[in-house]
């Protein structure tokens, strides 16, 4: 009896530690007796849960508050540069590994392109090497170092993290967690890249004090990440938003799953450079091959929208049909979700209003209701480090784990 009522006085100050820890990054610069009242909290029991925070170097002690008739408070605030986090973007074409502090801004990056034909061992090799580099370089104690995120495309078993099948390298099965968990002192999270994203964007981006959230990630493939009631949600079996292998063309092209038209294959990045390529080889005049000197090879997203900027009809065509097809797969989303808000990153969301304005045109016109057809729409506030970011965000929200309602 006296060992379950020791464990539940533990739990219940880790509890309270984590509540408090979350009400002064969201609301800090926030004085204990704030915190007292907002936490429902005994003013005693903040006072000795800080102090503890102090000494962990978490937080830390700034400004004088405005007084309310006895002394001055004094404000806390998170302190951002006492610890830090590795952030790993898996992407379908690179690696990129970050350093970031407790608000996840990017110290140090560093990016390493994949070769073709890698094996699952290259992989996990490229990224131990990295991250070593990063150790080696930056003069930051290990003891510093809370953990290390990972964004990774495909179906991710995160609970055990575990890629379990990346379709963009053929590979599955990559034991991540278990991997780098040996090699470095440090706790390892993985996550999908695009529910990484999501979480991203809920702690730093468009998401904030959002309780219902989609975020598509649009590059090679396209996923979404689903927050609910301001937390993840995976699904039974980890692949809830996996929107880019819905069925948009039963008669489409195959995709990289083995079904045949996914959204994926209509609107992802590879789609945009075949369909330019396709238009050339039939003739059709366009800027894009003075820009790429005449080597179809060299055509990539960057340079078809480069070419909608300066005018170029088929380049805005392409992006236009591009926007359309995301807009049916994102009024599926929006009919079968009802977020309050849809946010799109991802490289193919860098063509900006020439994505987003066929996007919304379509959702406009087609969701369910009045309200749904208003549902906002943007792109990433987090940008081309949005997954980096939401990769440091799986640790922060172990670090941070209370839900403030």
């Amino acid at each position: 009896m006296v060992a379950s009522m020791t464990g539940s006085f533990q739990l219940m100050k880790s509890l309270n530690r984590s509540l408090i820890l979350n009400m002064i990054r969201v609301y800090g610069p926030i004085s204990r007796a704030e915190i007292a009242k907002k936490a429902s909290l005994t003013p005693p029991t903040v006072t000795n849960i800080v102090n503890e925070l102090l000494n962990d170097e978490l937080v830390k002690e700034g400004k004088m508050g405005a007084s309310k008739g006895g002394r001055k408070p004094i404000l806390l605030t998170i302190n951002k540069e006492s610890h830090f986090i590795f952030g790993v973007d898996v992407g379908a074409q690179e690696v990129r590994i970050a350093l970031t502090n407790l608000s996840a801004d990017v110290i140090c990056l560093k990016r390493s392109k994949l070769p073709k034909g890698f094996t699952k061992e290259e992989l996990m090799t490229m990224i131990k090497e990295n991250i070593q580099h990063v150790l080696d370089e930056e003069p930051v104690p290990q003891s510093k170092i809370l953990g290390i995120g990972i964004g990774m495309h495909g179906i991710v078993d995160h609970e055990k993290g575990i890629a379990v099948y990346a379709p963009n390298y053929g590979l599955s099965d990559i034991r991540m967690k278990e991997e780098l968990e040996k090699e470095f002192p440090f706790t390892v999270k993985v996550e999908n890249d695009a529910r990484a994203l999501a979480l991203g964007e809920l702690w730093f981006g468009h998401g904030q004090e959002k309780q219902n959230v989609v975020c598509v990630n649009v590059g090679i493939g396209v996923g979404a990440g689903i927050i609910l009631g301001g937390r993840l949600y995976h699904g039974e079996h980890g692949i809830a938003g996996e929107i880019g292998h819905t069925i948009i063309d039963l008669n489409g092209r195959r995709c990289s799953c083995g079904n045949y038209g996914c959204l994926q294959t209509v609107a992802g990045s590879t789609r945009i450079t075949d369909r330019v390529i396709e238009e050339i080889s039939l003739g059709r005049k366009t800027m894009i091959t003075e820009l790429v000197e005449g080597n179809s090879d060299w055509i990539t997203g960057e340079i078809v929208h480069q070419a909608a900027t300066q005018g170029d009809p088929l380049a805005k065509e392409v992006l236009e049909q591009t926007g359309r097809y995301l807009g049916i797969g994102l009024t599926n989303l929006i009919n079968f979700v009802n977020p309050e808000k849809v946010i799109i990153g991802g490289g193919v969301s860098r063509a900006g209003e020439y994505i987003l304005d066929p996007i919304k045109e379509i959702v406009q016109n087609r969701a369910l209701t009045d309200r749904a057809r208003t549902t906002e729409i943007v792109p990433s506030k987090l940008g081309e480090k949005g997954t980096i970011i939401g990769a440091a965000t799986l640790i922060l929200a172990e670090l941070f784990d209370y839900q403030i309602s």
